[in-house]
């Protein structure tokens, strides 16, 4: 079984038949162009969103977590109630599947053990903020994880959760989507399931591969 079968058979249908993954939901998204953006938000801000356009809007999303270890293995982005009729791994600009070796794919480097999902508007909206902070705090400017993200992950009792939804902007309805990945650092692929008209049903992101 390749790869992309295996992602197929987990995620085609409208729920996940695995004892081996535990589901959970993760609140919605808000995509203000539709141009989807999977990044290590802590490593890069520039990063070019996937080359399939997807719908505006509000859109539920799922967490996937390897039972044993209770890590998160999937996240997932549902944009319709359509059957999944095919699988093709998401790309951005000048990326060319053709041209994968066996085993390669195309995807984005975490370092700092969380990934995201967001709009491309949105990430510009969290340069800014990362900008008007540095700006505000100057030598006492910590990070943009310190200053925005932990909060979000982390209280005074210690971890709140695996992921959350958060908002750079006041004034802009985008959302990211922040959580851990995996078991923590890697290169890390993402996947686009098609209905029978080709329009995008839902985008997974794999940190730990799981049998079908």
């Amino acid at each position: 079984m390749t790869h992309l079968e295996n992602i197929a058979k987990l995620f085609s249908k409208d729920f996940v038949e695995s004892p081996l993954i535990e589901t959970f939901d993760g609140g919605k998204i808000h995509l203000p162009t539709g141009h989807l953006v999977a990044c290590d938000p802590l490593l890069t801000n520039d990063m070019p969103a996937f080359t399939q356009p997807f719908p505006v809007g509000d859109y539920p999303l799922h967490v996937h977590k390897e039972r044993e270890s209770n890590c998160i293995a999937y996240i997932e982005i549902v944009f319709s109630n359509n059957m999944v009729k095919s699988w093709q791994l998401a790309t951005t600009e000048g990326q060319r599947v053709a041209e994968l070796g066996k085993d390669e794919i195309f995807g984005y480097p975490v370092e700092s053990g969380m990934g995201c999902f967001m709009d491309a508007d949105t990430q510009h909206e969290l340069s800014r903020l990362e900008q008007r902070i540095f700006k505000r705090k100057g030598a006492d400017f910590m990070g943009i994880y310190e200053e925005f993200f932990h909060a979000h992950f982390f209280d005074e009792n210690g971890a709140i959760d695996q992921f959350a939804v958060l908002k750079p902007s006041d004034t802009k309805p985008g959302s990211i989507f922040a959580f851990e990945t995996g078991y923590g650092e890697g290169f890390y692929g993402s996947y686009i399931g098609y209905d029978a008209e080709g329009k995008p049903v839902k985008i997974i992101t794999e940190f730990i591969e799981i049998g079908s």
